[in-house]
């Protein structure tokens, strides 16, 4: 399996974060695909497949840690393209609900 669990939904409360300059300021570090849960359970095929995908968006996936579980909030279609290509990790920014 490439992630921990897919998931279908947020189980976190609202953060505030929604743009890429909101999640900017949390630096970019690595995470292993299968310690993490998506919060979609589909995926756009055209999205997965074009190289422009993250053109007008942020390089690195979103990451919400929450009671301890790491949910990848945006960023599905890098995180499957890396698997895809043998990965096992990315660059991701973590937002820790937990450290508050």
């Amino acid at each position: 399996m490439i992630f921990r669990a897919v998931g279908d939904g947020r189980p976190y409360p609202e953060h505030g974060l929604v743009s890429s300059r909101d999640w900017s300021d949390i630096p970019p570090q690595q995470v292993k695909l299968d310690q993490l849960v998506t919060t979609k359970s589909t995926l756009d095929l055209e999205t997965l497949l074009s190289e422009d995908s993250t053109f007008y968006g942020d390089l690195f996936s979103h990451v919400v840690r929450y009671e301890g579980v790491l949910y990848l909030e945006d960023g599905v279609h890098r995180a499957l393209r890396s698997a895809l290509h043998h990965r096992s990790v990315i660059h991701a920014r973590i937002l820790d609900l937990d450290a508050n």
